[in-house]
């Protein structure tokens, strides 16, 4: 059962940059309520497109080269890799069907 994947400064580049496979890294932090309410979003994606996408949690309190490194601004971002460049950025809580929408123009 696949699960998110803790993303640091140190394995941004391992985990995200150099995969074969799509990643969504969700820019969150313990103190964000928005970030909280995604959080049960992406296990389930997580769960339901395992073996096509691989989610990864970056806190960006304790990370934050790497949320400077792409302009994260506000909590949550969402930021979609493919072959290790940005392809799609979602700011904000976004409910399931509209985050699956987005996430499926990349998928297919």
């Amino acid at each position: 059962m696949a699960t998110p994947v803790k993303v640091t400064d140190e394995t941004f580049e391992a985990l995200v940059v150099d995969s074969n496979q799509l990643v969504l890294v969700d820019f969150w932090a313990e103190w964000c309520p928005p970030c909280k309410m995604i959080a049960p979003v992406l296990e389930e994606l997580a769960q339901e497109l395992d073996g096509k996408l691989v989610i990864g949690k970056l806190d960006t309190d304790e990370n934050q080269d790497t949320a400077m490194t792409f302009g994260v601004m506000g909590l949550p971002t969402l930021l979609l890799f493919k072959g290790g460049k940005p392809v799609d950025r979602i700011v904000g809580y976004q409910p399931k069907p509209q985050l699956m929408a987005r996430l499926q123009a990349h998928l297919a």
